[in-house]
């Protein structure tokens, strides 16, 4: 009966530290299951920062290749007030219809016009292609200082709307711009010059997917233009021969966006280009009921044989990336036609157009315009 007895209590016995020790690793190993984790979670590397993409700046690469090109625009405008066939007639011709070149005295005169202009730009590298319209208006004076010598001042205020849809990006652009002439006319030969200066604002909108990042920066161009004409009559009609040398500089300063998912840092740049321009033009005037009306052509070939297009350097947090600008093909043309009403021998309408043809960048320009003389 003894025997019994201590066999049952010594099985009690195992049984719980069987039960103990069953539970003990349960237990231990759910804490192990819980430690694995929790040592790997230790040594994971962090997630590395977001990368900027050369994407995300297209509307700044659109905004500096937006004011090179206004300030190319103005030059060869403020140039063509210079050297152009019909203006040119009228300082040898003043009275038009064959008035004796003898009859000219000094004169001021003044103009007023207005323009649009649609430029489209294809895609290059990460640069995804974008449209962009110009309005604008532009006052200028002028004057005969001395015969065959001729000065002009003029200033042109813009506003362009840049469109990169394919970025979902857009930007404004807000340019004033001060420009001086001037020719110097020596038998058929005339010597033209131009240069401006302008500054204004960009606003830019990106879209996110989290919102939109904006911002707002300056801009600036400067250029000059030389040009040497040589002008040929015969009865009412004219050829002018032409050649021109420009150079245009554009800057944007630094910015930082707001708002949006991952707002940029993104650096200041600089654009610079420079050009050779040679062609001719043809026109042709006709007196209609005492007034004349002048039509002309011109075309030319253009040689972009310098093109800094800058570099952008865009951070977000410590990451960094440096994107380069846009420009246009080397050899390109331009083309363009010109119609004038004298309405009297002082006051005149025109109309023009001018468009510029190159591998990546076509641009259409019209422009309206009234000029008096005193």
């Amino acid at each position: 009966m003894r025997c019994i007895s201590q066999l049952s209590g010594t099985r009690q016995v195992s049984g719980g530290a069987r039960v103990r020790r069953t539970t003990a690793n349960v237990a231990g190993a759910v804490v192990a299951g819980l430690m694995v984790p929790a040592a790997f979670a230790q040594v994971a590397p962090p997630l590395p920062p977001p990368t900027p993409s050369a994407i995300s700046t297209n509307y700044d690469q659109s905004a500096g290749n937006s004011a090179l090109n206004l300030g190319s625009n103005f030059l060869e405008r403020l140039g063509n007030q210079a050297s152009g066939g019909v203006n040119r007639t009228f300082r040898t011709n003043p009275g038009g219809g064959g008035a004796s070149a003898s009859a000219e005295d000094p004169r001021y005169r003044t103009w007023f016009e207005g323009y649009g202009i649609s430029v489209r730009t294809d895609a290059q590298g990460d640069f995804v292609g974008d449209r962009r319209k110009t309005v604008g208006g532009v006052a200028g004076f002028g004057a005969r200082v001395s015969p065959g010598v001729n000065l002009g001042f003029s200033v042109d205020q813009s506003h362009t709307d840049v469109d990169v849809p394919l970025a979902l990006q857009s930007a404004t652009l807000d340019l004033t711009q001060i420009g001086i002439n001037g020719s110097v006319d020596k038998g058929p030969w005339t010597w033209a010059f131009a240069v401006v200066h302008g500054f204004g604002k960009v606003r830019s909108s990106r879209d996110t997917g989290l919102g939109l990042a904006t911002a707002g920066y300056r801009a600036a161009v400067d250029g000059a233009l030389t040009e040497i004409s040589y002008y040929w009559t015969k009865d009412q009609m004219r050829i002018v021969p032409k050649g021109a040398l420009e150079y245009v500089r554009a800057t944007s300063a630094a910015f930082q966006e707001a708002g949006g998912l991952d707002p940029l840092n993104v650096g200041s740049t600089t654009l610079s280009r420079a050009r050779i321009m040679v062609g001719a033009e043809i026109g042709r005037y006709f007196i209609i009921d005492q007034r004349i009306l002048d039509l002309s052509a011109y075309g030319k070939l253009v040689d972009n044989f310098h093109q800094d297009l800058g570099l952008i350097q865009v951070s977000l947090g410590t990451q960094n990336i440096v994107v380069p600008g846009i420009g246009e093909s080397r050899y390109g043309m331009d083309a363009g036609a010109s119609a004038s009403l004298s309405l009297t021998s002082v006051a005149r309408l025109y109309v023009n157009y001018d468009g510029k043809f190159r591998n990546e960048l076509t641009s259409h320009q019209g422009t309206v315009g009234f000029e008096y003389r005193w």
